[in-house]
């Protein structure tokens, strides 16, 4: 049992490490990564300063993380794009433009959520 629960920590620890890897890739390549890494920053921070429920802050930190889930999606997608299709193609272009758009989508849904809990 004890190899096996070793086994698994070492195993969570190599995935924590290749994901590490892959944040940093994305940190240090995409400004875009780093934007929404300090918004996400800005808001925890006022999250934390004004009179909310916990179920208010949780709402906005998770949310603000999905933005930069689907950022870091968006991230991964125009890289694979551009291996697979160097020359301009529209569905290569479509596959970019759909990866904003969930980018748009889901900071939109975040700044909703801001207005709505802020307005009450």
């Amino acid at each position: 049992m004890w190899r096996v629960l070793a086994a698994e920590f070492g195993r969570l620890g190599r995935n924590a490490f290749v994901s590490w890897q892959g944040f940093r890739a994305a940190w240090d390549s995409e400004k875009s990564v780093r934007q929404w890494v300090w918004a996400n920053v800005a808001s925890a921070l006022v999250a934390f300063i004004l009179d909310l429920s916990g179920g208010e802050r949780a709402i906005l930190l998770a949310l603000g993380l999905l933005v930069l889930v689907t950022e870091l999606l968006n991230t991964a997608i125009e890289a694979v794009v551009d291996i697979a299709s160097p020359e301009r193609h529209p569905l290569a272009g479509r596959a970019k433009d759909c990866g904003s758009a969930a980018v748009v989508v889901a900071a939109l849904g975040a700044g909703i959520a801001w207005v709505a809990i802020l307005i009450g």
